[in-house]
């Protein structure tokens, strides 16, 4: 992606970065110590490293010795870029220096106002790893009016300001100025003609700038923050605290950050008594905010609903009768007919989701409706904006690959319908990415920024959809079978979004509006009552819905018996359980009398062996007697003196 800006191309631009870090020369070690003096250990050494590469070629000199802890750390940096070609070494060594001195080309002592662009010499084909897969990266180079462009995916159009006349397509604006560091989990907003992007994740590190985009002339800046500032510009109003996972909203010409991920996590939302959190969805109904959802910072899932009073900045809660969406973070969330508050997608710790749920705020129920159409698959870390009433989503991810589709959501049927596909390693199809609702030439245009897809993105993409991709369609009244899940078109009914469910009589039909999109060769279709289709035709398809209503009827009835059968079979097991309880009851009771003849047994044993002690007391006793007796007798008949 070919970025514009104030500066030479390259190679100059790399020796103009090389002369300001300190590099004019060769490297020695006046100038190590000048570029150590600027930038921290390992910026400096990946620095020297680089420029190495791009000046000399890959390392063949040997290993210095360990005595030499500097050298040795230098051979280190510079061995380790391998057989980087001299081009990208330059290319990244500008890169670095921007990131570590954004302003650094305002201080160089360089003029010549050329295009800067990432070199390459020629097309290749460059493999990427992520989440342990391989993707080949494509990047065609070419050269206009002796200026080098750069394109990295064919289906991103990168022409200039002209291209946006291209419905349907995503295009590369050649947007100048100084561009923000690349991100994602960021938040962006528009006021007016401007986009504003706050904060965000960059290698791990959240980030405070807040960026603005204009949208008139495609000019990056970026707005110093003064807290406490006395003054009615919007900047003012962001408070410079790093963040990331926030969202952004647009209230009154004001720009409120809700929630969010930071170094120094809060507890809780500030002025409310509900756990803080990141990844969740908010939306603006009024001047009510919506929140749900999210993690908060020990990783946990939410699925809980808070509303905020924009007015009075109270919270209120309330519980929500039906079925509400399963935890989950990074899901997209939009509003319906200032009443409705739709909810898709995002992800647990194990999956993605693509299930559509539905809650109505006056009636503070959840229902999930029905989808149709081409529903996205399972994807988090999308993000999406409304139209009217179709929901544009962009982005997003399943944790092996992003979702290349920008699909778009009529709230009116819940018919989704696919706009356009990327291909390649392109920013739209990453997670984190950022899209908001711009104008240009008095159109509407959807605005994507930033977003990781392996790699963190600086780079803005614009669409302008089509009556296609808007779903301005005629509606046919046709007879389908079965019950219906929609939602009504809002500027026909009060009760926009509601779940139409419907059972079909005997002898009836039911009724659904079928969307009919213009097709891609640009035919358009007509209702029945254009004449277009003959009285043949709709007897035909009448006939086969009718031999569909038959078939689901005769389902129906077998699923009835089955369902008689199954309730049967549960009777008579109940009964046969009942049975077994009355049989284990006897048994019981048997097995308590047979223990208490036990108990009555072991007594009188007991007593028997009692007795059987003292009568053989008894006998030895009497045994003794007679013994005493006899020995008297005998010495009475002895005579003795």
């Amino acid at each position: 992606m070919a970025r514009a800006s104030t500066g030479p191309a390259y190679p100059e631009r790399f020796y103009a970065a090389a002369s300001y870090v300190g590099f004019a020369g060769s490297p020695d070690s006046s100038a190590s110590n000048a570029v150590v003096s600027k930038f921290n250990n390992e910026a400096a050494l990946l620095l020297y490293g680089l420029y190495q590469q791009a000046t000399v070629g890959p390392c063949n000199i040997p290993k210095p010795s360990s005595w030499s802890p500097v050298e040795l750390s230098k051979w280190k940096s510079w061995s380790g870029l391998g057989n980087m070609a001299p081009a990208e070494a330059m290319r990244l060594f500008v890169k670095i220096l921007e990131e570590e001195d954004p302003g650094w080309y305002s201080r160089a002592e360089v003029s010549d106002a050329i295009v800067d662009v990432q070199m390459n010499h020629d097309s290749k084909s460059e493999e990427i790893v992520e989440n342990g897969n391989a993707y080949p990266e494509t990047k065609t180079v070419s050269t206009e009016n002796g200026k080098v462009v750069e394109s990295e995916d064919k289906d991103v159009v990168s022409e200039g300001l002209g291209s946006i006349s291209v419905y349907d397509q995503w295009v590369a604006p050649p947007v100048s100025g100084q561009q923000p560091k690349p991100r994602y989990e960021h938040g962006s907003a528009v006021i007016g003609e401007k986009m504003y992007v706050y904060g965000g994740n960059y290698n791990g590190r959240y980030l405070s700038d807040l960026q603005v985009l204009d949208m008139r002339a495609w000019t990056w800046s970026r707005v110093e923050v003064k807290k406490g500032a006395e003054t009615t510009e919007v900047e003012s109003c962001i408070p410079s605290i790093p963040c990331a996972g926030h969202t952004l909203i647009t209230w009154e010409n004001k720009l409120l950050s809700v929630a969010g991920h930071t170094k120094d996590p809060f507890e809780t939302i500030q002025g409310s008594n509900h756990v803080s959190r990141g990844g969740h969805s908010v939306t603006l109904v009024g001047n009510t905010l919506v929140i749900f959802g999210g993690q908060n910072a020990n990783r946990t899932l939410l699925n809980d609903l808070h509303l905020l009073d924009l007015e009075t900045m109270t919270w209120d809660d309330f519980d929500a009768v039906g079925v509400p969406p399963s935890p989950r973070s990074d899901h997209a969330a939009a509003v319906h007919a200032e009443r409705y508050l739709l909810i898709f997608g995002g992800g647990s710790h194990a999956a993605c989701f693509n299930d559509l749920h539905v809650l109505d705020l006056q009636a503070m129920e959840w229902s999930r409706p029905t989808q149709q159409g081409d529903i996205p698959t399972p994807r988090a870390g999308h993000a999406g904006v409304t139209i009217g009433e179709n929901w544009f989503i962009v982005g997003g991810g399943d944790n092996k690959s992003g979702a290349s589709e920008t699909v778009v959501l009529n709230m009116s049927t819940l018919v989704w319908s696919v706009v356009t596909s990327v291909e390649g390693r392109v920013s739209l199809a990453s997670e984190g990415v950022s899209l908001v609702v711009g104008s240009y030439n008095g159109e509407d245009v959807l605005v994507a920024f930033g977003g990781y897809n392996g790699r963190y993105s600086n780079e803005v993409h614009v669409l302008k959809p089509s009556h296609k991709s808007m779903l301005q369609s005629k509606m046919i009244d046709t007879s389908v079978p079965g019950s219906v899940s929609a939602v009504h078109n809002a500027t026909n009914a009060t009760n926009a979004t509601r779940d139409l469910e419907s059972e079909l009589d005997a002898g009836q039909d039911g009724k659904v509006r079928e969307i009919v999109v213009d097709n891609i060769d640009g035919e358009k279709t007509k209702n029945k009552n254009g004449g277009d289709r003959s009285i043949a035709v709709i007897t035909k398809e009448k006939e086969e819905l009718e031999s569909e209503i038959s078939k689901e009827k005769l389902l129906s009835q077998q699923l009835k018996q089955e369902l008689t059968e199954a309730e049967n079979r549960n009777g008579d097991l109940v009964k046969e359980l009942q049975s077994v309880r009355g049989q284990l009851a006897a048994e019981q009771s048997r097995c308590f009398k047979l223990e208490v003849d036990v108990a009555e047994l072991r007594q009188k044993l007991q007593t028997m062996e009692q007795l059987e002690k003292e009568l053989e007391l008894l006998r030895r006793q009497k045994a003794a007697s007679e013994q005493a007796a006899l020995s008297a007798k005998q010495r009475q008949g002895s005579g003795g003196v």
